[in-house]
C-alpha cells in the first residue's frame, strides 16, 4: 500500500494510492452534525479513513484562519488570509498527517514507526509515535538544522544521519519490507507522496477553512509543495465538501515550489512530472527537483498553477508577514505567501477574490535562515540619549 499503484508501476509510472471514502452514507450531512468536541481534527472523524474511537492525538487542528489586513492592503488583496498551521502541537501541519497515519498504524498492529525526513515530518512522526507508545526510527541528513534533530530526538526517536536522500529511502525500505516497520512518509523513487491514510489528515484544513468562511470555499488556496501531500490532501477535502453540498464552489489550487517540477509539467502539458534542474534553496524541506502525480492532479483538476519561488522572495515574504501581521514562518512555510506576492505583482490575482495561503510551520524551526535579513543586535549604551541614537541608527526609529 505504501509503494503506490502496482498497475501504474508496471507501466513505468509512479502514482500514489489514495483512500477511497464512500460518501453515500453521508449525503445530507450538515455543518451542525459536526460535533463541537473533541476540539480540532477529530471533530471531522466521519470524513477520515480510520476509526475515531481511540485516535492518537495531541490536540492537532483547529488552527486560526487569520485575515492579513495590513499585508493584504499592501498587496491590493483585501481578502487575503493565512491558515496558520504553526499552532499545531509540534508547530507544523505535519501533525494532521501523523495523527491519522499513526492512528492507522495502531489499528493495524504496527510495532515500529519510521520516516525519512529533513525536519517537520520527522519531528511530528516522533511525537505521535511517542504518544502511541511505539518506537520510532528516523532517517535524516547531517545538514538539517540542529533544531530539527533536537526535536526528533527529544520525542524519543532513534535518529540516524544518511549521506543522501536516496540512501535514507533505501534503508527505510529495508526496515519496512524486512521487519514490517510502518512508514508515515514515502520511500520510493521517483517520489509518489506519503502514507495515503496520513494524506487524508490534510483534508481537515479545507473543512476548517470552509467553516471559518461560513461554509464557503475561497477562490484560491496556495500551499508550499514538494511531494504535494498537503496540496493533494487539501484538494481532496474541498472535493468532498463539494460532493456533499457543504460548499457550492471549488477553489483554484496553487503550488509554491522552489524549482517548479509541477509548473514545468503544466507548461509542457505532461501527464507526469519530470525531474527538473535544482540547486540550493533556503526552503530546503520543499526544495525537490521531483514533483508527484498527486500534486499535478490537484492542479489540473482545480485549474491551478505551479509558481517557482526564489530565496529573495521568501525572505521578503517572511519579513513582511512577521512585521505587518505578527506571524513568524519558516522559509519553506512562507513559500505560499511568496507565491501570492509574486502572482500579485504579475497581476494574476483578482483583488476581489478570497485567497488563503497555508502557512505550514513556525520560523523557530530554522531560526538561522532568518539571520539573512535580520540586522545584528546592537549593544545598549548606558545613557538614554545614546539609546535613542542607537534606535534611530540601527532600526530607523526616531522616537525623540
Amino acid at each position: 500500500m505504501f509503494t503506490g499503484c502496482p498497475a501504474c508501476r508496471a507501466q513505468g509510472a509512479s502514482v500514489n494510492l489514495a483512500v477511497k471514502l464512500d460518501l453515500s452514507p453521508l449525503q445530507g450531512l450538515t455543518p451542525e452534525r459536526f460535533p463541537i468536541t473533541p476540539r480540532g481534527l477529530w471533530r471531522f472523524s466521519a470524513l477520515l479513513p480510520v476509526a475515531a474511537s481511540h485516535p492518537v492525538s495531541l490536540g492537532e487542528g483547529a488552527t486560526p484562519l487569520i485575515h492579513l489586513d495590513r499585508l493584504g492592503r499592501r498587496l491590493g488583496l483585501p481578502r487575503l488570509y493565512a491558515k496558520d498551521e504553526s499552532q499545531n502541537p509540534t508547530w507544523s501541519y505535519k501533525d494532521r498527517l501523523c495523527s491519522v497515519a499513526v492512528t492507522h498504524a495502531v489499528e493495524t498492529g504496527a510495532r515500529v514507526i519510521t520516516i525519512a525526513s529533513t525536519g517537520n515530518h520527522g519531528a511530528s512522526t516522533a511525537a505521535y509515535a511517542a504518544r502511541a507508545g511505539l518506537p520510532c526510527v528516523i532517517f535524516t541528513l547531517a545538514s538539517v538544522p540542529d533544531t530539527m534533530k533536537t526535536m526528533m530526538q527529544a520525542y524519543g526517536a532513534a535518529v540516524v544521519a544518511c549521506p543522501t536522500p536516496e540512501s535514507r529511502w533505501a534503508l527505510m525500505r529495508q526496515g519496512i519490507e524486512r521487519l514490517g516497520w510502518y512508514p508515515t512518509g514515502g520511500f520510493v523513487l521517483p517520489p509518489i507522496g506519503s502514507n495515503p491514510y496520513g494524506v487524508d489528515g490534510y483534508k481537515t484544513i479545507a473543512y476548517e477553512v470552509a467553516e471559518d468562511l461560513d461554509w464557503t470555499a475561497p477562490d484560491v488556496v496556495v500551499v508550499p509543495s514538494a511531494y504535494s501531500d498537503g496540496l493533494f490532501g487539501i484538494w481532496r477535502g474541498w472535493t468532498e465538501l463539494h460532493a456533499l453540498g457543504l460548499v457550492k464552489t471549488l477553489p483554484r489550487m496553487v503550488a509554491a515550489e522552489p524549482f517548479g517540477p509541477l509548473a514545468n509539467a503544466l507548461e509542457r502539458h505532461l501527464d507526469f512530472p519530470e525531474r527538473v534542474a535544482s540547486g540550493s534553496s533556503v526552503a530546503f524541506s520543499i526544495a525537490s527537483p521531483y514533483g508527484t502525480y498527486q500534486g499535478l492532479t490537484a492542479l489540473k483538476d482545480s485549474h491551478g498553477v505551479g509558481v517557482r519561488i526564489t530565496d529573495e522572495g521568501i525572505f521578503e515574504a517572511q519579513r513582511l508577514l512577521a512585521r505587518d501581521e505578527g506571524i513568524f514562518a519558516e522559509p519553506s512555510s512562507i513559500a505560499s505567501l511568496t507565491a501570492v506576492m509574486q502572482l500579485s505583482s504579475q497581476r494574476m490575482l483578482d483583488p476581489e477574490q478570497t485567497i488563503v495561503a497555508v502557512i505550514t510551520s513556525t520560523g523557530l524551526k530554522d531560526p538561522g535562515a532568518s539571520r539573512a535579513w535580520l540586522p545584528p543586535v546592537p549593544s545598549a549604551p548606558d545613557d538614554f540619549d545614546g539609546l535613542l541614537a542607537v534606535l534611530r541608527d540601527c532600526y530607523g526609529l526616531a522616537l525623540d
